[in-house]
């Protein structure tokens, strides 16, 4: 995807709602339909100091419902409900409906419909002892869960409580990094694909991200070039199935996706800001909040190439409009809020890499433009944590020299590849970075990712020493391990290998390093390629290009032969293996 320099001048159609209302609001009618014959309910609450979660399993039965279903029941206190997901959740008192979502009217005969909620209270948080379905008792045997007692000692609530609890934490926590002890998803469909490689075997049984970059991508489809058949629910089934702890998906559909670059276009319109919360995010949203996933890690990528661009690349007409109408900061808010209300869900923001925000006039900027996002989602505790160089190619670390280092007396700053760049790799921008967004408000605990899957830069180029050359510039050309033209070429880059593997807490503050990139994906079309799939043609991929001010008016250091966007790439997943670095055996 694509980095920017710093120039400051870079299936599911319908969500899940929640009407809330006083004592004396009145609440559209829930769809009536044709009652049931009998129900079972499953109720359970897991509470904090002043709030709980909610979790309703209710099963059918009776016949088939098929124009719609509603759930009613009593609250004996003042359980107030201030969230719900997966369901139409409308109170009225002490009264309570939760209405199929639109997405999923029907009910069949021993089916079961799965919905949860927020809420808050104070004295007793009873359990309802009665529900109807359609307005016929449930009869068949309840099953209740009494609420967990709050802790005695003082303790602060989490604003935005989770929606069910992970199994490996108390209840209204999440793990303090999600990688940490749990075996990461491979995805089949990768793997299918670096198997049917020469050596592929050797890195396919790697966890690699999804990627979900359209609404299709929710259901699943044959048609894509990047994503397969498998869709949201396919991927959570095949982790359990695999007895992963975790999974990684990313988030990337933003109305003006992209909006500095034409490979990565997306399919929603600057002004498509309310079909990407009701087609795309709430969606996503119902599958991850499902019961049977709450013992699973999910860990989304929020946004890449979003953010960033807001700062550095105003310039470009759909950046302008994407800032003045807040379709970005109010986008990714919204998907944060959404999802991070999952009790089992984690968070994280793109960071863009050390290329694109690393010098002073983007840097802070930055920081608070992401501030702001947070906050747009009600809670900066939505956010777990940050993600950098995500599909990008900048070294995890130059070995052979740091910003101190000079040479002759000049400060390697002053050379052509560090351009005054306050970070010459990225461990040590990412390190900075948490710094600096915990100083602008973002919890301490926050976690960086870093995303290793292609800035190994081993083989035959890679420097073994440091030069002796007293010239700044020669000096750090012939030291440097990233062996791009520039750094800010990002687009299926000659001579790049595969980085450190997967792995957890491999430096401080660092969550993991992981392949959020799966190597092998295109970045984009070396030619123009017609397509149905919003990918458009950026000259940054076309190795004939002579550039722009984005890179220094460079050459782009792509290779031949690219396929669009997220397509298969062999030659370019052949020579990330012949490049590998550390090299594989």
């Amino acid at each position: 995807m694509s980095p920017r320099p710093h120039t400051v001048t870079r299936g599911l159609t319908a969500a899940a709602a929640i009407t809330l209302l006083t004592g004396a609001g009145i609440a559209v009618a829930a769809q009536q339909a044709s009652a049931a014959a009998g129900c079972r309910v499953t109720y359970s609450a897991n509470s904090w100091s002043t709030g709980f979660t909610g979790n309703v399993s209710v099963t059918n039965l009776g016949d088939p419902i098929t124009g719609g279903w509603n759930l009613a029941w009593d609250f004996a206190g003042n359980q107030r409900i201030t969230q719900g997901w997966s369901a139409t959740i409308t109170q009225s008192g002490q009264h309570v409906t939760a209405a199929n979502p639109s997405w999923a009217p029907g009910l069949a005969s021993n089916a079961s419909a799965t919905f949860g909620f927020n809420a808050d209270y104070s004295g007793t948080n009873a359990s309802p002892t009665s529900f109807s379905l359609n307005g016929v008792a449930c009869t068949g045997t309840p099953t209740t869960t009494p609420p967990t007692t709050p802790p005695t000692s003082p303790t602060t609530p989490p604003t935005t409580p989770p929606t069910s609890p992970p199994t490996s934490q108390p209840p209204g926590s999440k793990a303090d990094n999600p990688y940490a002890g749990a075996k990461g998803y491979v995805n089949p469909e990768w793997k299918a694909k670096a198997d049917a490689e020469p050596g592929g075997s050797r890195v396919s049984s790697n966890p690699t991200a999804v990627w979900i970059d359209r609404i299709a991508a929710i259901e699943g489809t044959t048609g894509s070039s990047s994503n397969g058949s498998m869709g949201v629910e396919d991927h959570l089934d095949a982790a359990l199935a695999q007895g992963a702890g975790y999974i990684q998906f990313v988030i990337y559909n933003l109305p003006g996706r992209d909006c500095s670059a034409l490979a990565s276009n997306g399919e929603l319109g600057v002004n498509d800001l309310p079909r990407y919360k009701s087609e795309y995010i709430d969606p996503i949203a119902a599958i991850q909040s499902r019961a049977k996933y709450a013992g699973l890690r999910i860990i989304n990528i929020i946004e890449i190439d979003s953010l960033p661009n807001l700062i550095t690349n105003t310039n470009v007409a759909t950046c302008a409009t994407m800032k003045s109408n807040g379709g970005y900061v109010q986008g990714v808010g919204y998907a944060l809020n959404k999802l991070g209300a999952i009790g089992n869900v984690y968070n994280y923001i793109d960071a863009a890499h050390h290329g694109w925000i690393g010098w002073d006039t983007n840097f802070g900027p930055t920081a608070d433009i992401m501030l702001q996002a947070a906050q747009a989602s009600g809670n900066v505790k939505n956010v777990h944590g940050f993600i950098t160089n995500t599909a990008n190619y900048s070294a995890l670390t130059e070995p052979y020299f740091t910003i101190n280092s000079s040479v002759n007396g000049t400060s390697v700053r002053q050379s052509k590849w560090v351009d005054w760049n306050q970070y010459v790799d990225e461990l040590s921008f990412a390190q900075g970075f948490r710094s600096k967004l915990v100083s602008v408000g973002f919890d301490s605990g926050i976690g960086m990712l870093i995303d290793t899957s292609r800035n190994g830069w081993g083989g035959s180029g890679r420097p073994t020493a440091a030069s002796t050359s007293t010239a700044v510039d020669t000096f750090v050309n012939q030291s440097r391990i990233d062996r791009r033209i520039h750094a800010g070429n990002w687009c299926n880059q000659d001579g790049a290998g595969l980085g450190e593997r997967p792995r957890s807490a491999p430096a401080a503050g660092i969550d993991a390093y992981v392949w959020v990139k799966p190597p092998g994906e295109s970045d984009g079309s070396s030619t123009l390629i017609p397509n149905n799939e919003g990918k458009g043609f950026d000259r940054m991929c076309d190795p004939t290009y002579t550039g722009n001010e984005r890179n220094g008016n460079s050459m782009t250091g792509a290779l031949s032969g690219a396929p669009i966007s997220g397509a298969w790439f062999s030659a370019q997943f052949r020579q990330l293996m012949a490049n590998a670095y550390p090299p594989l055996s």
